[in-house]
């Protein structure tokens, strides 16, 4: 469910991330504020708005705790362009590897699908009557009143069919009754041969030392110069009329508005969160070059900061973009990135490690709790899963057992868990459908036992 920023106070943003994540509490705070803060920015004078600073987040914790969920949810949730990247994916200029000014084109690339999707629904209607008209075209060849093109039996440049009837005049009783059978989904299954085009890009050269990203920004165009290959295609009367719909709306829908529109939108309420930062930060006692590292670092701190970016669709001022980090930092610490760009992300907020009785509640209470996936996808071989109270006890106790004496991986270890409690009944539920197989917690046991009790075989498996 997407909702668009003003329609969210602080409170309502962390109820809707507490559906689906459990606890973090302050986490959800600083997440909400920001978020509520951008849309308050654009309430203030335009002198005031320049002035105000995005308040950039670091959230620290260990893995499986939350923070890439917190993410998702977030994406789910927000009407503003949002992009997930990370950090370890970049290197320094210079070096094979993406660019850190990649993920700008990366969240305007997103922007522009937003706003062409807004802008198609507006001219929906009218897209829809175009489509229909052509679709009738391609039924009843001749029969729109244009003057047709010699040589074809179309009437639009982009389509072509075989005439099946004999001309008719537009507004006919003949069209108006295809009109009305093509309404009602009589003509669905109806073969019809239309004219598609395919863009395709012509052949270029790459040089050393350029990057794809650095020719992304010419790339966007050479499409409408170069053309399309036309491919005449034979569909259905359904297939034809979606694919008539689609150019229609490309064609009603202004795309240089749509490019404005997108880059004011990035500028204004644009969010990049950036997951693993501290996979970038220097660590002590390092030697040799590495370019994804410190080097990443400072190429992204202009970025943060504020910096004229060229886009396919334009430049883009990252002045005022959100930025929120994430990462374990179990091997380094927030000091260990440059100070310049500590600066930029004022506000630390700490996630807690998992309880047991955070792992209860996560089986338990999100709306995509593990339990109601693995019952529902059960279901579909009709075996109904009864887990008891104790075996998600039991579960929770085991996965806080495991991570405690092995590598702590949060939340993630009870996916490890209920795969190895449920392999069984997994394997065999298309033999056993109309069953119902209770889960309690001598079946837990049974069923980790051996691993459970074998340390060393624990390491691997669990």
């Amino acid at each position: 469910m997407k909702i668009d920023l003003d329609q969210l106070t602080p409170k309502e943003i962390v109820t809707e991330l507490d559906k689906y994540i459990i606890g973090q509490q302050k986490a959800k705070k600083a997440v909400a504020i920001a978020l509520r803060n951008r849309m308050r920015r654009l309430l203030l004078s335009e002198d005031m708005r320049d002035e105000v600073a995005p308040k950039n987040i670091i959230m620290i914790g260990p893995t499986g705790v939350g923070k890439t969920e917190i993410a998702r949810r977030l994406s789910r949730l927000c009407g503003a362009p949002f992009i997930k990247v990370e950090a370890t994916k970049y290197t320094e200029v210079g070096y094979v590897g993406r660019d850190v000014e990649s993920m700008i084109r990366d969240l305007v690339a997103v922007s522009v699908s937003m706003v062409k999707t807004e802008l198609q629904v507006a001219v929906q209607e009218e897209a829809q009557k175009r489509a229909e008209e052509a679709v009738l075209d391609l039924l009843l060849p001749g029969s729109s009143g244009k003057q047709e093109k010699p040589g074809t039996g179309a009437t639009d440049p982009s389509v072509e069919t075989t005439p099946v009837l004999a001309p008719q005049a537009k507004g006919s009783s003949t069209r108006e009754k295809f009109r009305d059978m093509l309404r009602k989904g009589e003509l669905d299954d109806k073969s019809v041969e239309v004219q598609i085009t395919h863009k395709q890009f012509p052949a270029i050269e790459i040089f050393s030392g350029t990057s794809f990203e650095e020719m992304d920004v010419n790339l966007g165009n050479l499409g409408n110069i170069f053309g399309g290959r036309k491919k005449r295609k034979r569909t259905t009367v359904k297939r034809a009329r979606e694919i008539l719909l689609a150019d229609e709306m490309d064609k009603l829908v202004d795309m240089d508005r749509v490019s404005e529109m997108a880059i004011e939108r990035v500028e204004q309420m644009g969010i990049i969160f950036l997951d693993e930062i501290d996979k970038i930060a220097a660590r002590e006692n390092r030697s040799g070059v590495d370019v994804s590292r410190e080097g990443v670092q400072r190429d992204i701190l202009p970025i943060v900061e504020g910096s004229k970016v060229n886009t396919s669709q334009g430049m883009v001022d990252t002045s005022h973009i959100l930025f929120i980090a994430a990462g374990a930092f179990h091997m380094s610490k927030p000091s260990d990135l440059i100070p310049e760009l500590q600066g930029r992300f004022p506000l630390r907020v700490e996630l807690q490690a998992l309880t047991s009785e955070d792992f209860v509640n996560i089986l338990t209470q999100p709306r995509n709790a593990l339990i109601k996936q693995y019952k529902e996808l059960l279901k579909t071989e009709n075996v109904e899963l009864d887990f008891s109270e104790d075996a998600i006890h039991r579960i929770s106790e085991i996965a806080t057992e495991v991570n405690a004496s092995t590598e702590n991986i949060g939340a993630r270890r009870l996916h490890t868990i209920l795969e190895l409690v449920l392999e069984e009944v997994s394997f065999n539920a298309p033999d056993i459908g109309g069953q119902t197989i209770a889960i309690t917690s001598n079946y837990v046991d049974e069923r980790l036992k051996n691993i459970v009790e074998d340390q060393d075989l624990a390491r691997f498996i669990l």
